[in-house]
């Protein structure tokens, strides 16, 4: 089939946006002693839209996202264009692995006042802490855990809970790693579902690293295969039809118009 692709991640213009319009990437490249992982990823990710971005093991997805909060050191531009907002956006993040002691006595409540808190968590949670973990858990359905013991969840339930934190409060970017870890099929949908209200109910960006292509396929706007530097870049049908998404996964994927 003819290639539709497009290398560069590009977008068409920020009419339709509010706010935060547009998360600018150019020509980001990272290296880790004399090895490339990124190599001048250039990516715009729209308010309102969700993007995904696929690729094999140690293309540098999860790179991505811990160089635009920081975490990593990198060349090339980050930028954000702004409609009538004149300050740095506010970014969410949901790492892929969250490490701590699962015999631990804490609370969803206590990571929350942790977290959003003046005073350490051994001294308890104000009503207005508790108030925001509630009204936050509440966006992602999961307020019923406000009380539960963090090492008692499940995969499903702990990311449910890494997302409600990621917006306390609501960000202009939400960035999540690999968020589908320990879900079976219908935990998967709920959570993809949720995400997808959520960036549509708050018109914020999602950029989301994952392998899974049907849900992405369903739930992303924009997909980006990337593997160092951006393979391709277009709707999910342009890329699993592409000649590029067959070079890495040795398939493609048809879908229906």
């Amino acid at each position: 089939m003819h290639n539709t692709c497009d290398r560069e991640g590009g977008c068409d213009g920020c009419d339709k946006c509010g706010g935060f319009c547009c998360t600018k990437i150019e020509n980001m490249s990272v290296s880790i002693g004399r090895t490339t992982i990124l190599n001048s990823v250039s990516l715009h990710v729209h308010c309102g839209e969700m993007t995904a971005v696929i690729g094999p093991n140690g293309g540098g997805k999860s790179t991505l996202l811990k160089a635009i909060i920081g975490e990593i050191k990198h060349s090339g531009t980050l930028e954000y264009e702004t409609q009538g907002v004149d300050s740095h956006p506010v970014i969410g993040y949901v790492p892929q692995h969250l490490n701590f002691d699962l015999s631990t006595p804490s609370s969803v409540l206590d990571v929350f006042t942790a977290c959003l808190g003046r005073y350490p968590a051994f001294l308890g949670s104000s009503k207005e802490i508790k108030a925001r973990a509630i009204k936050s858990l509440k966006r992602v359905d999961a307020d019923r855990l406000i009380t539960r013991r963090m090492g008692a969840l499940s995969g499903g339930e702990m990311q449910r809970v890494l997302l409600a934190l990621a917006l306390e409060p609501v960000p202009n970017l939400l960035l999540l790693d690999e968020p589908s870890s320990g879900m079976d099929r219908s935990g998967l949908e709920l959570f993809y579902k949720t995400v997808s209200e959520i960036r549509k109910d708050y018109d914020l960006s999602v950029i989301l690293v994952s392998h899974d292509l049907e849900m992405m396929a369903k739930y992303a706007d924009r997909v980006v295969l990337l593997n160092g530097s951006v393979l391709c870049a277009g709707k999910p049908k342009e890329v699993y039809e592409s000649a590029e998404f067959k070079n890495v996964f040795g398939m493609s994927l048809v879908l229906p118009n």
